[in-house]
């Protein structure tokens, strides 16, 4: 197949690494694989960094690429307008946000797609609140690199975002209210080693794939029970849920500094969760047999 994907983000935030490692990992099972993505972003640079036949978005681009694809794969809401509007091919969609669609020319968009990627379950029942029918939808769950693990360390790490939906004012509080010392990290892939606690806190979530990327490296989870966030962190099992409340959270990250095996057996679990459900191995085999059902072939 001959796939052509789409991702306007101006940051390397998780949709943007999901576009390039499944492309990335398409590339190696032997498909052909363009990304467009936007002119000077990360998501373009780390792309060429991988070898991938990159080039910068924009509407001419995707009129000529479209024309020789099998499938377009628009990864963000600026590049499935742009796709719905241009595509010469079938299209599909990530969606990865979990909140509600708009209606009047929201819903015109959404009824061009040939078939939505939702990122999980959450997200899957956003998409049917807006009329988009069950056929129309797969999950597919977000794969990580299985890192090395961790040695547990002191602090407490949490994901930088001047979103502010991500939760990152809550997390100062309630690191204040444990006594504990808390990092935002900007490349939680080179943070996270070391780390005692990974802090996910947040109003909105689609998924979460920082916290699949903290239970890869071993790394105790504490997370808003929120969204997506419950299919991938099962309470008292691979990590700790807790209500955005600061009191509750700093209840949470106090039981598992005080608690270290308790801290280590959910990092142990959440690392073996990520090894058998949400590999990039999996994710590019799951988001390809989508593909192939949209192609039939």
């Amino acid at each position: 197949m001959h796939i052509l994907h789409l991702d306007s983000g101006p940051s390397m935030r998780g949709g943007q690494w999901q576009t390039v490692r499944l492309a990335e990992g398409l590339a190696r099972a032997g498909h052909t694989v363009t990304l467009l993505a936007r002119q000077n972003s990360p998501c373009l640079e780390r792309a060429r960094e991988m070898r991938l036949d990159a080039a910068p978005l924009s509407a001419p681009a995707v009129r000529r690429h479209s024309r020789r694809a099998d499938l377009v794969h628009a990864h963000d809401a600026r590049s499935h307008t742009i796709a719905a509007l241009l595509s010469a091919a079938p299209l599909v969609v990530s969606r990865r946000v979990a909140f509600p669609i708009g209606g009047g020319l929201s819903r015109l968009k959404y009824a061009r797609p040939r078939h939505f990627i939702a990122v999980s379950e959450y997200v899957r029942s956003v998409l049917a609140g807006a009329g988009v029918g069950p056929e129309r939808v797969s999950v597919v769950y977000d794969g990580v690199p299985l890192l090395t693990p961790s040695s547990p360390g002191e602090g407490v790490l949490a994901p930088a975002s001047s979103d502010p939906q991500k939760g990152a004012a809550l997390s100062l509080q309630a690191a204040g209210l444990a006594g504990l010392p808390i990092h935002f990290a900007a490349d939680l892939e080179r943070e996270l080693p070391g780390a005692g606690l990974f802090l996910y806190l947040t109003y909105s979530e689609g998924l979460g794939s920082g916290v699949l990327l903290a239970m890869s490296a071993g790394v105790p989870v504490v997370a808003s029970r929120v969204g997506g966030l419950p299919e991938i962190v099962a309470h008292e099992e691979t990590g700790l849920l807790v209500e955005n409340s600061a009191g509750e959270i700093a209840g949470a990250m106090l039981r598992l500094a005080r608690d270290r095996e308790l801290a280590l057996r959910l990092a142990a679990n959440a690392r073996r969760a990520v090894e058998e459900r949400f590999t990039v191995g999996a994710m590019v085999e799951a988001t390809t047999q989508v593909y192939r059902r949209v192609l039939q072939c």
